[in-house]
């Protein structure tokens, strides 16, 4: 079936992402627990995506999530709206002064090197975005009388609160009653799930968000964990990337779930933590298109990078209506995510479309 999107005269929003947004503090070359001084910006997994769609991709990009008010929230708005997207959604929750109700979520995050693999430390119990509930928005306003082409979220902000997952739900029904087309990414994360029942917990929800999903996302472990969908022929020291497998375990992702209008997943390899096999593979109307290897990929901070590998994705799809196309600007825009500092792009739209074009690493003057 193919995906087919609303006009862009008819809506508010070409694209907006549902879930936490924290503050990100950044030991740059350093360790956290060594740390003097940290580099501060935002990220969430959720939020980056519509954060790549405005910044490098100029679409018209908005975020559903909920902060406390106080200067941390405050700070974390500024960033928002320095990346272009737009915060008039946020669902602000008065701060009762030391963070016992209410508090805003802290990402530390190390970047990793060599043998040294990325580290990241979070603090966001009982944070404001925890607490949303599927009546903390007027999903009828959003999706209707303001519209919305593309709406996305995923498996952190399920995992986040008890009422995440009924706000999951109730916004991608919504979504669908007013012909947005919705994507979700499964995004698992150990560290999130441990708590509160562990992979067991997370196949149970992410099992039942799956049935309203048009658009699905995720990497093998992603899949494995929150599907229960194994892939067959995985190499234990991760040398290769046995593609087949992966084209197995979509094609009982389809079956499973004959919502799916199209699947994605990202292609890793990890040699260290600076160098990765970096590609991606999605199917869509019954067949399967792969993006182009990158061997050897130096990547100087990993995280985000497959929050912008959808981005791009979604991008591709939204522009072109072109799978094989959408494919290919999703890897170029993570590969290039993946080369600069923090979780959100920096790239720029003619710099992704110079390496899906198979253009290097010349310098441009």
């Amino acid at each position: 079936m193919a995906i087919v999107y609303k006009k862009a005269a008819e809506c508010a929003y070409d694209a907006v992402s549902m879930g936490e947004v924290m503050l990100r503090l950044d030991p740059g070359e350093g360790r956290i627990h060594t740390a003097r001084r940290f580099a501060v910006w935002e990220g969430g997994g959720e939020y980056n995506v519509c954060r790549g769609l405005r910044r490098c991709f100029g679409l018209r990009a908005g975020v559903i999530t909920s902060l406390a008010d106080n200067p941390i929230g405050r700070l974390v708005e500024d960033f928002i709206l320095q990346g272009g997207v737009d915060a008039s959604r946020i669902v602000w929750i008065p701060y009762d002064g030391i963070g016992k109700t209410v508090r805003n979520g802290l990402n530390f995050t190390e970047r990793g090197f060599g043998v040294r693999g990325a580290v990241g430390c979070s603090d966001r119990g009982h944070t404001a975005a925890s607490k949303m509930t599927p009546d903390s928005v007027d999903w009828d306003e959003l999706f209707g009388r303001a519209g919305v082409r593309h709406f996305h979220t995923g498996g952190i902000f399920a995992a986040l609160g008890d009422k995440t997952p009924d706000t999951v739900i109730a916004a991608l029904k919504a979504a669908k009653r007013y012909g947005t087309v919705t994507s979700y990414d499964l995004n698992y994360r150990p560290s999130l799930w441990k708590g509160i029942g562990g992979r067991d917990r997370a196949r149970e929800v992410n099992r039942e968000l799956a049935k309203y999903v048009d658009v699905m996302i995720g990497n093998e472990e992603d899949f494995t964990a929150c599907l229960g969908l194994e892939i067959e022929g995985v190499d234990a020291n991760l040398t290769t990337l046995p593609i087949e497998g992966f084209k197995s375990m979509i094609e009982r992702a389809v079956k499973t779930y004959p919502n799916f209008q199209a699947v994605a997943t990202t292609l890793r390899t990890v040699r260290s933590a600076t160098v990765n096999d970096w590609g991606a593979i999605c199917w869509h109307e019954g067949k399967f298109h792969e993006a182009r290897m990158r061997e050897r990929l130096e990547i100087l901070d990993r995280v985000g990078g497959g929050d912008s590998f959808a981005s791009g994705f979604i991008y591709g799809l939204m522009t072109f209506g072109d799978a094989a196309k959408a494919v290919e600007y999703g890897a170029a825009h993570g590969a290039l995510a993946m080369t600069t500092p923090g979780d959100t792009t920096m790239a720029t739209l003619a710099e992704v479309q110079k390496l899906v074009g198979g253009g290097g690493a010349r310098v441009d003057r």
